[in-house]
């Protein structure tokens, strides 16, 4: 069946849509627009330093600014993938990000710790409507390549992750909290890009027909699709708690166990992110050819020996180890989220916006989790410890196979 879709992705001119084309732009817009979410996302944690100065504010002060953005960053997710797919909303995007801006807005000019905490809840509302709805868009814009699509949109994610902390050190910790009305021009950039992808979502009379036509997994039972759900957010679950370990307290961890000064210990972390990027965008198209289960296996559990070795490793070694392992464990994500995609195929948003709030939900209660328990022991330990966690991998002999056809 064909609708009508934009001869030009992104511009006015109509044609034939074809489902089974990526529309690369498509993808690469909204993988765009996560970099700008997540960059905008990143300077939060950044600032904080400056906040704690400005504000007097105690550390437990800061962890409730941590936790109200991730509890909106992770809470609504799944409530906005499910309200939209019952009642598709295509300028929800666009809108979401203008709650970022607004969020932005509030943070720079914010005099009290309570409007700090309203700002913090503006931008995590932000993200809850970006993840799940952005997904959406780059599956559907995938043309099958639904591996590739959510690897593309990821790896923004991650590069705007990085790119964050270092634009905050240079733009606002040395000019003061209002600086950070200057990130407003990455959110209006971003809402200018999603209102051109809503426009495009609507004029190609986007919906997840194809993909609903892709009865990989019908043959399972309702028990069976759930079973499968489960042992999916179990890996997320691990991986998670492991990343959390390392992208928040690897400097720690080299400073601590090799006496590296800070400046070293933060080149390593940026070499261990790097690895991270790389492997996010590769999972996916690797994932498309081999299939997501293949991909979960070689992932997390792929990933054990290395992490059971690192403990035990000098500097030199500790680093190639760290690049391994990023390398192997972030290629998962897309996997998993595409297989859980495919499991229920027809409820797109509720699904994207659980794993992404699954994600975000862990992320943050495993880094104050951790914390603590390297306040009672010692960073060292908490990593001899967490190098177990990707054994867990071992539960993905109980995901389904894939139905061919």
């Amino acid at each position: 069946m064909s609708v009508q879709c934009p001869q030009s992705p992104l511009g006015q001119a109509s044609n034939a849509f074809d489902a089974s084309k990526t529309i690369v732009p498509v993808v690469a817009a909204v993988s765009f627009v996560h970099l700008l979410n997540d960059l905008i996302q990143a300077i939060l944690p950044s600032i904080y330093p400056l906040l704690k100065t400005e504000y007097s504010l105690s550390f437990t002060q800061i962890g409730l600014i941590t936790l109200c953005f991730q509890l909106m960053a992770s809470v609504l997710q799944p409530a906005v993938g499910l309200y939209t797919d019952k009642y598709p909303k295509p300028y929800l995007l666009p809108s979401g990000m203008v709650m970022t801006l607004l969020g932005l807005i509030l943070l720079a000019l914010s005099s009290s710790f309570s409007m700090l905490l309203l700002a913090s809840a503006l931008i995590g509302m932000g993200s809850s409507t970006f993840h799940p709805e952005a997904s959406r868009v780059a599956r559907l814009a995938s043309g099958g390549r639904f591996g590739f699509a959510q690897s593309f949109f990821q790896v923004g994610g991650n590069a705007g992750s990085a790119f964050g902390p270092l634009l905050a050190a240079v733009i606002i910790l040395p000019r003061g909290q209002t600086a950070i009305i200057w990130f407003s021009l990455f959110a209006l950039l971003g809402i200018a890009v999603l209102s051109a992808v809503s426009r495009w979502t609507i004029r190609s009379g986007a919906s997840l027909k194809a993909v609903k036509k892709q009865p990989h997994f019908s043959h399972l039972s309702s028990a069976q699709v759930k079973g499968a759900l489960l042992v999916l957010a179990l890996l997320v679950f691990s991986k998670y708690i492991y990343m959390a370990a390392i992208t928040n307290y690897y400097t720690f961890y080299l400073m601590e166990k090799f006496a590296v000064s800070v400046a070293d210990a933060q080149l390593y972390l940026f070499v261990f992110l790097s690895s991270v990027a790389l492997g996010t965008f590769a999972g996916g198209p690797i994932g498309d050819k081999v299939g997501r289960k293949t991909v979960i296996w070689v992932s997390i559990l792929g990933a054990a020996p290395f992490t059971l070795l690192l403990p035990y490793c000098n500097l030199y070694w500790t680093a190639v180890l760290s690049v391994l392992i990023g390398l192997i464990l972030s290629s998962a994500f897309s996997a998993v989220i595409v297989l859980a995609q495919e499991l229920v195929p027809h409820k797109i948003g509720l699904i994207s916006g659980i794993f992404f709030g699954l994600m975000f939900g862990i992320s943050g209660i495993a880094a104050a989790g951790l914390g603590a328990w390297a306040d009672a022991t010692s960073i060292v330990q908490v990593f001899d410890y967490c190098a177990y966690l990707p054994l867990l991998g071992l539960v993905t002999m109980f995901l389904p196979t894939r139905r061919k056809g």
